[in-house]
């Protein structure tokens, strides 16, 4: 055997014995879309030894095809709590990209001086006026300052806007990001944390024995102490198998994107939003279809024809591509956040808004698990315990 092929045995032999040395982990969280990545950073961050499992590369995921807002105006009208929530969220984005950006030089584009709901015509201006009002009257809910505007109001923040504005909504807390570069900055910051990513392994089964969880995958088991529950509508399979129920009602949305042009929207806007780079955003759908594999020219012509009616310039712009994506979306519209009884050290977490919620799965829902419990608080509002036996609710909470 010549002295060259030995090194490289030796080498390969040195790999494995590492690999198997580190199949026990402090944490495996299961999903590395947003949400999961969020929750891993976090983890990572706080000294944990983490791995994270997730299908592959070309998977199509929420985090890929989001709209890329951190949103708190209208969020929660039927669970106070969800305001609480996201407000806080919202105040501590400003720290969670300031430390990505620290530690990964990447800048996620993070801008929050406010967002707009605009209202074409006197029946949607009304109609959201009654929601805004429903809003501040909940018992127990964050004051976002939310407010009504009229259309000469609008249009000093806004002056491109269309002769059909009637008004709309403002939310001084709402912004956006670039949520690819987010994305990016979390499994960069994987590397700097010594947090293991595995692609290519959806985890097809959950056991628990010897004080440990055992994850089957395509390519073997791995074990670890606690395991978190990311992987979005799939929840809703794995989540039983630790004694956790996630009940999930996924829609469809379709996103259609302009190309580059001046500057024009200084606020995102609930279904228009204009990049860092100079593209414009139109999302404005939700369908019950679940199939991602084709567009609705229908659909996408609707979205063109409200965004053109708010900012009539955009009809001389051309479109350079657009999608449809599956959303994330637990039956009722809002979080689910649990821990299993009959297998502790198992969570789950399920939201539609993972981008808006970053910063709390990365500095709270982290913080909790590494402890081993969510905080009561947490549990009484966004346990699924919510949607009793027979899981059954509505879908008006997103």
């Amino acid at each position: 055997m010549s002295k060259a092929f030995s090194s490289e045995v030796d080498a390969g032999s040195r790999e494995e014995n590492a690999s198997k040395q580190k199949s026990e982990y402090d944490v495996a969280v299961v999903g590395g879309g947003l949400l999961g990545s969020a929750i891993a950073w976090g983890l990572g961050r706080l000294g944990k030894s983490v791995a994270v499992l997730d299908e592959g590369d070309i998977t199509k995921r929420a985090s890929r095809a989001n709209f890329a807002l951190v949103w708190v105006q209208s969020k929660g009208l039927g669970m106070p709590a969800y305001t609480v929530w996201t407000v806080r969220a919202s105040e501590a984005w400003g720290r969670l990209a300031s430390e990505l950006k620290q530690q990964t030089g990447l800048d996620v584009s993070l801008q929050q001086n406010g967002g707009f709901h605009l209202t074409l015509g006197d029946d949607e201006f009304g109609q959201r006026a009654e929601l805004v009002k429903r809003m501040h009257n909940q018992t127990g809910a964050a004051d976002y300052k939310m407010e009504m505007l009229s259309a000469s109001e609008v249009k000093k923040s806004l002056p491109l806007i269309g002769p059909e504005v009637s008004g709309g909504s403002y939310c001084p807390l709402d912004g956006h990001v670039n949520s690819l570069r987010t994305f990016r900055a979390f499994h960069t910051g994987f590397r700097a944390f010594g947090i293991d990513y595995f692609p290519e392994r959806p985890v097809s089964a959950i056991g628990k024995s010897g004080g440990e969880f055992r994850l089957t995958t395509p390519k073997g088991e791995l074990r670890a102490a606690k395991i978190v529950l990311a992987a979005g509508n799939a929840n809703q399979t794995l989540a039983p198998m630790v004694g956790l129920h996630a009940p999930m009602g996924p829609t469809r949305g379709q996103i259609v994107v302009t190309e580059r042009t001046m500057p024009f929207l200084p606020h995102p806007l609930t279904t228009i939003r204009q990049t860092d780079e100079g593209t414009v955003m139109i999302g404005d759908s939700k369908e019950d279809e679940l199939d991602d594999r084709a567009l609705k020219h229908s659909v996408s012509a609707m979205m063109a024809d409200r965004a053109q009616r708010m900012f009539p310039h955009l009809s001389r712009l051309n479109v350079v591509r657009s999608w449809a994506g599956i959303r994330v979306m637990p039956q009722d519209g809002f979080p689910i956040y649990d821990q299993s009884e009959t297998h502790p050290g198992a969570f789950v977490a399920c939201c539609h808004s993972g981008v808006t919620l970053a910063s709390n799965h990365a500095f709270e829902i982290a913080r909790m698990v590494a402890a081993g419990a969510l905080e009561p608080e947490l549990v009484g509002a966004f346990s699924a315990s919510r949607f009793g036996a027979a899981g059954a609710a509505n879908n008006s909470g997103y």
